[in-house]
């Protein structure tokens, strides 16, 4: 597969918009809530926009590594592929960034640890499911056979 900066860039919204939307409906499925544009901007100490803003530049730089390093090496057909490379920045955000935002590794320093963990793991593979079936989407280009 050819690598297409602009389809990366696309499917890192698309992707980072499906794991928002599937973060921010986490607490009417009886999970913890899971703003992590407030998250981000508390740690910071931003506006929480631009939490939201960076949340959104870190899924579009981490689908920029999946459509340079990933795309073409990972097994299994798009979905699947993305769904493997999801489980990258779900180890990540679980090992450093968790610690780092006060969380615990594994979200070990809040009320419903197994929540958060689970909440993030659904969201991290729905993230990387979307992202690579955004970027696998290749315009088809119709040939007409005129005439033998």
């Amino acid at each position: 597969m050819q690598k297409n900066f602009g389809r990366a860039v696309a499917a890192g919204l698309a992707g980072t918009l499906a794991m928002t939307m599937l973060m921010l409906m986490a607490p009417m499925m009886g999970m913890p809530e899971m703003n992590i544009g407030k998250m981000l901007a508390g740690f910071m100490g931003i506006p929480e926009v631009l939490g939201w803003i960076a949340h959104f530049m870190v899924g579009t730089v981490l689908a920029l590594i999946y459509a340079y390093l990933f795309a073409s090496k990972l097994p299994g057909n798009a979905v699947v592929r993305g769904a493997l490379y999801g489980l990258i920045p779900w180890f990540v955000s679980q090992v450093m960034v968790n610690p780092m935002m006060g969380a615990g590794v594994f979200a070990s320093n809040t009320p419903s640890p197994m929540l958060m963990v689970g909440g993030s793991l659904m969201g991290h593979l729905v993230y990387g499911a979307v992202v690579s079936a955004v970027y696998g989407i290749t315009p088809e280009i119709s040939k007409i056979n005129v005439g033998s």
